[in-house]
Parts: C-alpha cells; sequence; structure tokens
C-alpha cells in the first residue's frame, strides 16, 4: 500500500527539466548585429574621419591639397617702348616714321601648390612652430592692356603698313621689358612677401580648426636660410 502511494506521488510531481530560456536564445543574433555594426562604425571612423593628435603636418596637407595653385600677387606698371620705320626705294630711305608707345601691363604671381609634399614641412612641438618651405614663384606672362595705350606717332606720312609694322614692333618690345621688370629684384621680393604672408593665413586657422591652438608657421622659399 505504501508502495502504490509512493508511485502515485512520482506521478504527480515529475521531476522539472532545464530548458534554454527563449529570450535568451532570440537576443543573440541581435548581439551579433550590434556588434558587427558596431565595428563597422569604428573602422569607418578609422579610416575617413581619424586623424592622429599631435600631426599638425597633416592638417597642413590637407589645407594645401584643396588649392593646386594660389596667386598670391599682381603687379601693374606702364612701359614705354619705341620704334622706327624707314621706307623707300632703290636702298634709299625717302620716308621715316617713328612711334611711342606708353603701355599699361599686368603680371601675377603665382604658388605652385601641387608640388608641396610632407618633405616641405617640420613641426618642432618645443616652440610648437611649423616650418614651410616653398617652391620658386612662376611669373604669369605679362597682360599687356593696348586699348589702353598712349600712342604718340611721327613722320611726314606714316602708310597704313608703316603704322601697322610699328604697333607690332612696340608690342613685342613691350612684353619684353614688362618680363624683365616683372623679375625686379624690389618688386620680386614684395611677391614672395605676399605669398608668405597668405600662406601663413591660409594654414594658421586650418591648424586652429584643428586644435592646435596660436601656431607660429614660419615660410621661406628654397634657397632661403633656415631661421636659427
Amino acid at each position: 500500500m505504501a508502495d502504490d502511494l509512493n508511485e502515485r506521488a512520482n506521478q504527480a510531481h515529475p521531476k522539472a527539466e532545464r530548458s534554454p530560456s527563449l529570450a535568451r536564445v532570440q537576443a543573440v543574433p541581435w548581439l551579433i548585429a550590434i556588434m558587427l555594426f558596431a565595428l563597422a562604425a569604428w573602422l569607418g571612423w578609422r579610416a575617413f574621419i581619424y586623424k592622429e593628435e599631435g600631426d599638425p603636418v597633416a592638417s597642413a596637407m590637407l589645407a594645401f591639397e584643396k588649392q593646386n595653385s594660389l596667386t598670391v600677387f599682381s603687379s601693374r606698371f606702364e612701359v614705354v617702348a619705341e620704334s622706327v620705320d624707314r621706307r623707300g626705294v632703290l636702298n634709299i630711305d625717302l620716308l621715316e616714321s617713328r612711334q611711342a608707345s606708353v603701355i599699361p601691363a599686368t603680371v601675377e604671381y603665382r604658388l605652385d601648390l601641387s608640388s608641396m609634399d610632407s618633405d616641405r614641412l617640420t613641426w618642432d612641438e618645443d616652440s610648437e612652430t611649423l616650418g614651410v618651405v616653398l617652391p620658386a614663384l612662376k611669373i604669369s606672362r605679362p597682360n599687356l592692356d593696348e586699348g589702353a595705350a598712349k600712342t604718340f606717332t611721327e613722320g611726314t606720312y606714316v602708310s597704313r603698313d608703316a603704322s601697322a609694322d610699328l604697333a607690332r614692333n612696340n608690342s613685342q618690345q613691350a612684353e619684353r621689358k614688362a618680363a624683365a621688370f616683372a623679375k625686379n629684384p624690389q618688386v620680386l621680393a614684395m611677391a614672395r612677401e605676399a605669398a608668405k604672408e597668405a600662406v601663413r593665413q591660409n594654414l594658421a586657422i586650418p591648424l586652429q580648426v584643428a586644435g592646435y591652438g596660436d601656431v607660429t608657421v614660419d615660410v621661406r622659399f628654397d634657397g632661403e636660410a633656415a631661421p636659427e
């Protein structure tokens, strides 16, 4: 009798078997997806957004990459050209004419920033100074404003052909003189100073935005002595 009661009790209360939680099983794929998404986001940030701190050279190079050429100085001046034309018969000069022209000219000075690389930049962490070495300035071909030229012609009779030759000779002469004047040491010195100031301004602001504070930007050209 007692055995029957025990058997019935065991049948009434079966032993509970442990099974995995349904919520836990469903959460596993979501956790994996979240981890993969976080990893992808970190890799993207690292590849395209992240910049190593303490690397102002990279920030400066990024500023240079945004513009291949920079016009830093423009000089407008007047050049004087004078030509003489002689025409005659049987090698005898019967007609002589003279023409003088005052022609405005403009020359631009540009920096070729496409040749800039990290070798031209140095960073002194102690003094917080960025050193920049620039390539030589490029001088544009003189632009002659012949529409605003002042012309003075002398001669008893100036034919159409003679007038055309005088004007053409004066234009060629004016271009040569303007190109020579553009290389004048004083004008070239002003253009270089303008270039240095332009580079300082173009680099100072990006460096401040990048969090480097008030950085000193020391600019010089190839061949100039480095500051002591």
